[in-house]
């Protein structure tokens, strides 16, 4: 009776069955309905060994006076709104081997519990699950239940300090307390006799430490190792040098501040399939490398210290992270002979990897996701990385490459992601990004030496999210066909992120496996990362500090889900687009430093969640529209709109104009002759002549007298020579 719509009490469900089905029934499997109530008294089915009622909507308390059947070995109710505990009379279940109440709301301290089931089910309980859930206190002493093989706390509350005398059960084989805040530390002495452990998982317990003896040699052989933001440095754990059989460790952020054994390095090379992080410690030195080719499946060893050459037999990884690390040298890596089957991720990012790119990647068939960014890399992008069909995203950011982009590119159709931004790379944008490349949901070129008009051909872009080409020599107009770019035209949630995914086809591994897509970008004035459904929720154009010029087009209303859109510094003229209040999912709108026109749109009010706004450095004139959060911006937003009023600006408005006479800004030619800044130095030389000289006359008495002497004398000689003239003419008459 699983997954239906059953939506009665379990009490009335109970009840319906108490006939005489309570003295046959063995298996009842109700999970997945809508059974609401409480968990009722069962004892009455005599015969009960297995009972199902997870994912419903059982709610509340379960009472104290609920009882077991007494033959009751599976009891699973996870995944619905219990709280507070478990009942004493649990414990008295002397046939129960597997409880699970995880993904409940019970908050009940966790000595309480282990109290309360210490009855006769500590010598038949197996398994123990009550993951996520509230609980909380500390570890109790588990060594009672002389059959439990595994134990689920992950995802609790559980606290304080583990006591230095406990111990785990001795037929444990899985161990789950990651996500608590547990402190102290585990030493050998817990670990002691349980030679079954396989699955040790205590990732996320930032107070805890692990303490082992110097030559401690522990009774069991792991396949999982998780330890994951615990306390296991500064000196690299030597007790790991015991563990031949592990298939997945994680010792990432553990405070590890060391070089790594050459032990260790050797376990990892001559076994396959392993997945391995050890990201964000202080490792350091150089990896060596190893003469096979055997299949690692995730190796993560990023951000740590490592340094040299990346050594070849790490291109036998399927998931490949070198990231922040000082790598120097990535040609042995690239370049060695044979082809590579196996890499679909590899991320080289910021490392200090210098020269040119090399141009092996015909070697990476299956690659789908590749990362370079943040590095010294210079010259052209290889011709070869078109030869990587499979790829999806493809991240060259940050480096100082230079040319164009290559046409090669044009082959890699399946590209979701294409970030080259930030580098010197020049040229035209080329047409057949947008005709061939029509899977591409982000593109940013910004930062680079692009000139020329944008392709009309970008338009083909319809499943487009961000475009950035900013800080460019971008001239020509807006593309009236934006309109086309359709994801653009649509709101979006986080529910609707559905991931980017590849096809892995590998001898031992098959299936579908997803990948993380991230982008550094502008945002409100500082850059700021953004990952998977973060990303797919900012949809973004960048057109900003290029040459672009007419109007803004009308079609930009049409792009509802737009949540960013920059056209600041450029030469854009005309109006603001008077719809453009259609974008109701706008965040941040910069149309600053242009030389638009006309009134602000009253329709900018309808944008409740504007959290950015600048139309400074315009030509902007009336009032800014008033009784909207348009007022809460700083006045600065506004500056320099010679003929804009009104709050917040000081200027005041009558009748929708500014107070004063307008004043006409005029534009301003560098190339004429007498620009205001002559004008403005012809006057101030005028002013400190005048007074170098007269300013000498007044103060000085005899320059005084002498002058005035002077002026004398001119002015009778000047007579002289009128009266001498005139005469000589009358004479001649």
């Amino acid at each position: 009776m699983s997954a239906n719509n059953l939506n009665k009490e379990l009490s009335v469900i109970i009840h319906q069955l108490s006939g005489c089905a309570r003295f046959s029934l063995q298996e009842l499997n109700i999970e997945a309905n809508q059974i609401n109530g409480t968990l009722s008294d069962l004892s009455i089915f005599s015969a009960l060994k297995t009972l199902d009622l997870s994912i419903n909507q059982l709610n509340g308390k379960i009472p104290e006076s609920t009882k077991l059947p007494s033959l009751l070995e599976s009891l699973s109710i996870g995944s619905n709104s219990l709280e507070g505990g478990i009942p004493k009379s649990f414990g008295d279940a002397c046939a129960l081997r597997s409880l699970d109440m995880s993904y409940n709301s019970l908050s009940e301290e966790f000595p309480m519990i282990i109290h309360h089931l210490s009855g006769c089910a500590r010598y038949s309980l197996e398994q123990l699950s009550l993951s996520m859930n509230q609980i909380n206190g500390t570890l109790p002493d588990l060594s009672i239940f002389s059959s439990l093989r595994e134990l689920y706390l992950y995802g609790n509350k559980l606290n304080g300090e583990i006591p230095k005398d406990i111990k785990f059960p001795p037929q444990l084989e899985q161990l789950d307390m990651q996500s608590n805040s547990l402190k102290g530390v585990l030493t050998d002495y817990h670990f002691a006799n349980m030679s079954k452990l396989d699955i040790l998982e205590l990732s996320e317990n930032s107070l805890l430490a692990l303490a082992f003896s110097q030559n401690w040699v522990p009774p069991f052989q792991l396949s999982y190792l998780g330890l994951r933001s615990c306390k296991l440095g500064p000196v690299f754990p030597k007790w790991l040098e015991t563990q031949n059989q592990f298939r997945d460790i994680d010792i990432s952020n553990a405070g590890i501040a060391d070089m790594v054994p050459k032990w260790f390095w050797a376990n990892l090379a001559f076994r396959e399939f392993i997945s391995m992080n050890i990201s964000y410690n202080n490792l350091h030195g150089i990896i060596p490398n190893f003469p096979t080719k055997n299949i690692q499946y995730s190796l993560i060893l990023g951000p740590n210290q490592f340094d040299g050459p990346v050594p070849p037999f790490l291109r036998g990884s399927v998931f490949l992270d070198l990231s922040k690390n000082q790598f120097s040298d990535s040609l042995s890596f690239l370049c060695a002979n044979g082809t590579v089957e196996t890499l679909y991720e590899l991320d080289l990012s910021n490392n200090h990897f210098s020269g040119k790119i090399p141009d092996c990647w015909s070697h990476f068939k299956p690659l789908t996701y590749l990362d370079l960014s943040h590095n010294n890399f210079s010259g052209r992008i290889p011709t070869s990385m078109g030869s990587l069909l499979h790829l999806q995203a493809l991240l060259l950011r940050n480096n100082n490459l230079t040319d164009e982009i290559p046409f090669s590119l044009r082959n890699c159709t399946n590209l979701v992601m294409l970030d080259i931004s930030e580098n010197r790379l020049s040229g035209l944008i080329p047409a057949w990004i947008g005709s061939e490349l029509q899977e591409l949901q982000f593109l940013s070129l910004g930062r680079n030496n692009f000139h020329g008009s944008l392709p009309l051909q970008i338009c083909y872009l319809s499943d487009i999210q961000l475009l950035d080409v900013s800080l460019n020599s971008m001239s020509g107009q807006i593309p009236k066909c934006i309109k086309n770019f359709t994801s653009m035209t649509q709101k979006t949630s986080s529910r609707d992120y559905q991931g980017h995914s590849y096809l892995v086809n590998i001898i031992g591994m098959s299936g579908s496996y997803t990948y993380d897509l991230n982008a550094l970008l502008m945002w409100k004035g500082s850059e700021q990362m953004f990952k998977n459904n973060v990303l797919l929720l900012l949809k973004s154009i960048d057109l900003s500090s290029n040459h672009f010029s007419g109007e803004i087009p009308l079609e930009i209303e049409n792009l509802f889900g737009l949540v960013s859109l920059n056209l600041s510094r450029n030469h854009l003229t005309g109006k603001i687009p008077s719809n453009i209040g259609k974008l109701t999912s706008l965040d941040f709108l910069d149309l600053s430093r242009n030389h638009l026109v006309g009134s602000i749109p009253l329709s900018l009010t309808q944008i409740d969640r504007l959290g950015m706004l600048d139309l400074s450095h315009n030509n902007l004139s009336g009032e800014i529209p008033t009784g909207t959060q348009l007022q809460s911006f700083n006045a600065s937003c506004y500056e320099d709109n010679l003929d804009l009023c009104g709050p917040p600006l000081e200027k005041l408005c009558i009748d929708g104009k500014p107070a004063q006479e307008p004043i006409v800004k005029l534009p301003e030619d560098e190339n004429l002759l007498f620009t205001r800044e002559f004008y403005m130095s012809m006057a101030i030389g005028f002013v400190i002549s005048f007074w170098g000289v007269f300013g000498s006359i007044l103060i000085n008495r005899s320059w005084r007298h002498a002058y005035f002497k002077f002026i004398s004398n001119f002015s009778d000689a000047i007579y002289v020579m009128a009266a001498v003239k005139v005469f000589k003419w009358h004479h001649r008459g």
